[in-house]
Formats: structure tokens, C-alpha cells, sequence
């Protein structure tokens, strides 16, 4: 074959392919949209034998598309994980913020549900100023004063002291008005160890089966504090405490107050048992496998976000929209965490 016609040979081998290639692209059906749970690559399968699914978490899409979209005058955000944490950086915590930063932070905090700060040393004094920012803090009655003011609890874990806060929980349900957020401040951290842990409870309540959420739809849980600090009391302490803070009913599913998004708000740290709305308990069984069932999308890690601390680095969750695990993987080495609390609104669901 002479050059000219192998020349040509290829050339006609290539618009084939071409046409081919077009005609086969032309025949294919549109990409499904990102955000659809439905599309064919979103779908999850069960386990033969096994109420384990595996895939993507497909119901995920369209909040990691809208948090993607957001954009921010004041400061610098970098989302962490798919639903909630975003790093922000660009501000000095212990400064005096103008209003509109604090509320662009309060907006951010909304959407991200939790915040991450580096590099922010601070005085008991700044934190305690910045936290107020965001509302009134609260006084733990169960957590002694022992920072230079009265509303930032110390952590202090050593050899001496183990940490107990390795399970999920919202802070305070216990409460009748529950607190809204936290500032967690790192004094001093471990090498390694030591990470906080944050699930999304909007999307732990879009992991619920359609069965499962009818069932608890109207739900209340009624949240106590003995689970946790009932041994830390005398018989006679424990009967005083009861006075002042009786369980309390809070429904299974609430609805956030600035967002109005629903999201689960049932732990295994404060919640002892159900009752139906009118406040009739749940049969003992039922109760107890339905609490299970609602923690459980907590600990599914697409849900989580994870801080690896670091001196000074700084954690602002919203109570709500959020549980949280500190993991107490570092004994007997030292971490020292400093939080103040913001107080918030007595859960509804609208």
C-alpha cells in the first residue's frame, strides 16, 4: 500500500470512529442529576441475610451541593465532609468582632453545624466574650467551677482522671431547655488521640427507613440526667437534684429553630425511655429497640466529621443539629479542653 492511500485508510478508520463514537453519545440517555437519591448510582444494597446496606448515601447530594454553593464576606470557610464542619480562618477569636461577622457566624454555624477555628489562643475571659456573642451562657450544675469564671467548665484528663465523654450524645437534654451550641477551646492535647467526633442529625433523620419514621413521627423522649451523673451524687444530693431538674420530654423529632429543618434529637447518653405524645409510655421493648434504631444512623461515618486537635484550636457546634463523641483513646496522657455553653430554646417540632 503506498503512503498516500495508508494515509487515507487511516483517515477513514478515524471518521468512523468518530461517527460511531457521536452516534453512541447521541444514544445515550442524560446524566441523572447529581442531587437525585434515585438515580441508578445512588441506590444501596442490602446485605443477603443482613439489614446492612452498602452504596452511596445518595440523600447526602443536594446539601453537600448547596453548603458547596454558599460564599462568605468576613471570613475564609472550608467544608470538612459531606453535610457539617467547615474550617474557618481569617478572624482572631479573641478580638472584639464587629456585629455583622458574629452574624455571619451565626449563619455559617447554621449551615456547617459545626465550626472549626486553628491557631486561636484564649484568655477564659475571650472566650467567655465571644460565646456570649451568641447568647446567654449557662452553668452546669453537675460540672463544679474551675476555670476563673463560672460558665467555662475545664476538662482536665491525665493518668489521674479518665475521659468519659466517649459516647454519642447532645449536651444537657436534660434540660428543659436544652443549651444551643458550645465553644470548645484545646489547652492541651495528646500527640495523637484525643479527636472529637460530630454526626449530622438532619441527615441521621433522612437515614431512617419511611416505616420507621412514620413510627416515631410525634414520639417523645424523655430525657434524665441519672444515666450520667446519678453515681457522682448522695442519696440525699440526688433527691435535691431531682427537684430541680425532673426527666423531661423533648419530641423524638424537633425542628430546628433558625433553620426549621427536622432532625432526630434522641441520645443514648439522657434518653430512658418513649411515650406516645399524650405522654403514655411505650412498652418497655419497644421502646428500648427504637432508641436503638434512632442512634444508630449517628454512627454511620458518612454522617461524622473528625477533629484532630491541636493546641488552641477551637470547636463551635450547634447542640441541635449535632451529636458529638470524644474519644478517649489517649490515657494516661494529658488533655486539658475548656467549653462554655450557650443556652438555647425548649425543643418543639413545627
Amino acid at each position: 500500500m503506498t503512503d498516500t492511500a495508508a494515509r487515507n485508510d487511516t483517515a477513514t478508520r478515524n471518521d468512523t470512529a468518530t461517527r460511531n463514537v457521536t452516534a453512541d453519545r447521541e444514544d445515550r440517555p442524560p446524566p441523572p442529576d447529581r442531587a437525585d437519591p434515585t438515580a441508578i448510582g445512588a441506590q444501596r444494597v442490602a446485605l443477603p441475610g443482613s439489614d446492612v446496606k452498602v452504596g452511596p448515601l445518595g440523600h447526602l447530594a443536594a446539601e453537600r451541593q448547596r453548603l458547596d454553593a454558599l460564599r462568605w464576606e468576613h471570613f475564609d470557610v472550608t467544608r470538612t465532609s459531606a453535610t457539617l464542619g467547615a474550617e474557618v480562618s481569617g478572624i482572631s477569636l479573641a478580638d472584639d468582632l464587629p456585629d455583622p461577622v458574629v452574624a455571619d457566624l451565626a449563619r455559617a454555624l447554621a449551615d456547617y453545624k459545626v465550626l472549626f477555628f486553628r491557631d486561636q489562643p484564649l484568655t477564659t475571659a475571650q472566650h467567655v466574650a465571644f460565646a456570649r456573642r451568641f447568647g446567654e451562657l449557662e452553668i452546669h450544675p453537675f460540672l463544679p467551677a474551675n476555670t476563673d469564671s463560672p460558665e467555662v467548665v475545664r476538662f482536665a484528663k491525665s493518668a489521674d482522671v479518665g475521659g468519659y465523654e466517649n459516647g454519642w450524645h447532645h449536651d444537657v437534654t436534660w434540660r428543659e431547655v436544652p443549651s444551643m451550641g458550645a465553644v470548645l477551646h484545646a489547652v492541651e492535647v495528646p500527640d495523637s488521640g484525643g479527636d472529637t467526633l460530630f454526626a449530622d442529625a438532619h441527615a441521621a433523620l433522612d437515614e431512617l427507613d419511611p416505616q420507621l419514621r412514620e413510627r416515631v413521627d410525634g414520639l417523645l423522649a424523655v430525657h434524665d440526667f441519672v444515666h450520667v451523673f446519678g453515681h457522682t451524687l448522695s442519696s440525699d444530693d440526688l433527691a435535691s437534684m431531682r427537684e430541680l431538674h425532673p426527666p423531661v420530654a423533648h419530641p423524638v423529632i424537633a425542628t430546628h429553630d433558625r433553620t426549621g429543618r427536622d432532625h432526630l434529637y434522641v441520645n443514648r447518653f439522657f434518653v430512658s425511655h418513649l411515650t406516645e405524645a399524650d405522654g403514655e409510655p411505650l412498652d418497655p421493648a419497644e421502646s428500648a429497640q427504637l432508641i436503638d434504631a434512632l442512634c444508630r444512623p449517628f454512627e454511620t461515618p458518612e454522617l461524622q466529621v473528625r477533629l484532630r486537635w491541636e493546641p488552641d484550636s477551637v470547636a463551635f457546634w450547634d447542640n441541635r443539629a449535632v451529636q458529638h463523641y470524644a474519644c478517649s483513646d489517649y490515657w494516661p496522657d494529658v488533655r486539658v479542653m475548656e467549653r462554655a455553653s450557650i443556652v438555647g430554646t425548649r425543643p418543639v417540632r413545627r
